[in-house]
Formats: structure tokens, sequence, C-alpha cells
């Protein structure tokens, strides 16, 4: 298990694009400079100026071609924002969050996902389907950068992270605290059907090997997505988002039900 000081380290990034400063600041990130395009005034904009002058954020007023060599991105949408670098969560986080809504905990395992894209989609989606905190190997991995937090639409600011050095391990660990482990792989068990509930955590692998060995011999139930056209599978992403959603479903079906 990572040690708790390194999980909450932190430095200082830049934030670009107006959905992603604008939830870094609605979620309360330390920042410490605001530049603004001149001219940028209409969406957004207004809100995230409002947000800095109640948060005391610097604004400087700087051309877009500033902006860009700032952040090394046209894709700035004439808002930049130099704030602390996204801290790791530690797995306690994790569990804390769970017990602070009154759930049992819902995880998801991200096995060597190196495309920050898809990484940044998959928080997305997991933040939307209520999971509590996402789990990311140290090595082979997409670190949360920039790229990371600006496909996620800012769900980042809202979902722990935990990195752990070995993913297997952890996977032990959190059978012992009472979590099933699914496992997304093309030779599981159809997933239309399972009675996915209480305490439990999805495992999805990188597109080109799947899920590695010793993680895929730690899962409890291997779940496939049935295939009926030509390609025979998914983006990493829109695997998760499936599976998120369906076992979401049933645990919201076991709460109706009080079982």
């Amino acid at each position: 298990m990572q040690n708790q000081s390194e999980a909450r380290e932190t430095a200082q990034e830049w934030v670009f694009g107006r959905n992603a400063v604008l939830e870094a600041l609605k979620s309360g990130r330390a920042a410490d400079t605001l530049f603004w395009a001149r001219g940028e005034t209409g969406g957004s904009v207004g809100a995230i100026l409002a947000l800095c002058r109640e948060q005391g954020v610097v604004v400087k007023e700087a051309d877009r071609r500033k902006l860009q060599r700032l952040c090394g991105s046209e894709a700035h949408q004439g808002v930049l924002l130099l704030a602390a670098a996204h801290a790791y969560a530690a797995l306690e986080d994790i569990f804390a969050l769970a017990e602070l809504r009154g759930e049992p905990p819902f995880l998801l395992l991200c096995d060597e996902i190196e495309d920050p894209h898809n990484l940044g989609a998959m928080l997305r989606t997991a933040e939307a389907a209520g999971v509590h905190g996402v789990i990311v190997p140290k090595r082979r991995c997409a670190p949360l950068s920039m790229a990371v937090s600006k496909a996620s639409a800012g769900a980042v600011e809202y979902i722990p992270v935990a990195r752990v050095s070995n993913l297997s391990q952890t996977m032990e660990e959190l059978k012992r605290r009472g979590v099933w482990i699914y496992g997304a792989d093309m030779q599981g068990l159809p997933y239309c059907g399972q009675r996915m509930q209480g305490a439990c955590a999805l495992v999805i692998g990188s597109e080109g090997k799947g899920l590695g060995r010793l993680v895929k011999e730690r899962c409890d139930v291997l779940l496939s997505l049935p295939m009926r056209g030509k390609i025979t599978s998914l983006n990493a992403s829109v695997a998760a988002g499936i599976l998120l959603f369906e076992i979401a479903k049933g645990r919201q079906a076991a709460d109706m039900s009080g079982s």
C-alpha cells in the first residue's frame, strides 16, 4: 500500500478549457492564478471569473497566443488556471467516502490503462455511475495529467484515485474487506443476468492485452459483453461504462428491495 503522505503529495499544473477550469474552482482545488484571454466573455467565463474573485485567485489578462505558449495547446478556450496538481488518494479515502454515503463500496480498478483519454473517460463514467473511487497501478498507467482531467470533463475533481504498487495484492486486500471483484474478459460469463450487488469492484484491462494473468486469477467472476457484429472487442472506456452502469443498476435494485 502507498504511503499516506506520498498519496497526497502535490505540485502545480496548468488546467485549461472552460469546463475543466470551472470544475476545478467549484471543487475547491487550490489555485494561484487565472490567465484570461482578452475579449472572452461568453458561456461559462463569467462564472469562472466570479469564482476567482470569491476565492481570491489572481486574474491576469493575456492574449490567446500567450495562453497557448503556457499550456502548449490551442484547446484552452480562453482560460488557463495555475492550480495544485491532482493528489492521489489513499485506499482508506475510498472506503471512507462509501461509509459517508452510507453505501457498500463500489470501485473501479484500471489494469495498465496507459491512454490518458481512456483513463479520463473512465473517470467520467465512474463518477456518473456512483463509484466511490478508482485504483490504478503505479507502473504502466497514465498519470493524472491535464489530458486526463480534460477527458474526464471535470470528474477527476470529485472521484478519489488511489495509486498502488501492486494491483493484484490490492485485490486480495479488497477481498479481505468483503469486496466482490468482477473482471472484464472476452472469455467470461455474459454480463446480462448476473446478480451484481453489495460491495464490489470492476477491473478493466488494457485494450492491447486485456487483464494481466495475476489480476485475472484474483477476480471472483469474469464478465463478457456479447458481441453481435463483426468487431470482436470494445474500447476499454466503453466496456467500463456498460458494466459500471449494469452494476449500478443491480446495486440500486438491491437497495430498493432492502436486500
